[in-house]
């Protein structure tokens, strides 16, 4: 063996510890996600489930960022741990706390649409590509032809910036839209407070 060779075998081992590493990550994540989405159902308190929906959206800042797309995890980050629990636990401080309202039966239908679904999508999921296939249908045209374009189009050189911005603009104008009539809406039933 060449002394050449040995940072590219150490490099290589280093990968392949490393992706066993974050796919044991992977799993912890998914297992406190799937813990946590289960104990919602189970759990009467509000405050609680509060608390543990801002866990998920901890949890899933996380995995976001263990997927290499930061801009995504700050998002979720401040957005679904941060600013709605503190607008979920102001509404909650509204309510009453001895209204309980109980559900004498079981609506089957609902219930039915939910197990199809479930159904359906443990079915399309062995059919999906692999997280960062080179191969997958869209890393085919759509994203070389953004990496071969944005520069001459936007010119920018940030490729995430020239999609979110330019590109994929109006779906950010929308989602800007809809978060800031979801704000909207919540400092109007707090101004109202006891008239809500």
């Amino acid at each position: 063996m060449h002394w050449y060779v040995l940072p590219i075998i150490i490099r290589k081992q280093v990968r392949m510890m490393m992706s066993n590493v974050t796919f044991i990550i992977n799993v912890v994540l998914s297992l406190f996600l799937l813990t946590i989405t289960s104990s919602l159902v189970f759990f009467k308190d509000l405050t609680i489930n509060v608390v543990m929906m801002s866990m998920f959206s901890f949890l899933m800042a996380l995995l976001y960022l263990i997927m290499d797309a930061p801009d995504v995890a700050i998002t979720e980050a401040a957005v679904g741990a941060g600013i709605s629990t503190v607008l979920m636990l102001a509404a909650l401080s509204l309510l009453k706390n001895d209204v309980v309202k109980k559900y004498s039966k079981v609506k089957v239908f609902p219930m039915l649409i939910a197990i199809s679904m479930f159904v359906s999508l443990l079915y399309a999921i062995p059919d999906l590509p692999l997280f960062g296939d080179p191969e997958s249908f869209a890393n085919g045209h759509v994203a070389s032809y953004y990496l071969e374009n944005t520069s001459y189009y936007i010119g920018i050189p940030n490729v995430v910036t020239a999609i979110l911005a330019s590109f994929r603009g109006y779906d950010t104008f929308c989602e800007t839209i809809v978060i800031f009539t979801a704000g909207l809406g919540v400092s109007l039933l707090l101004v109202r407070g006891d008239n809500a």
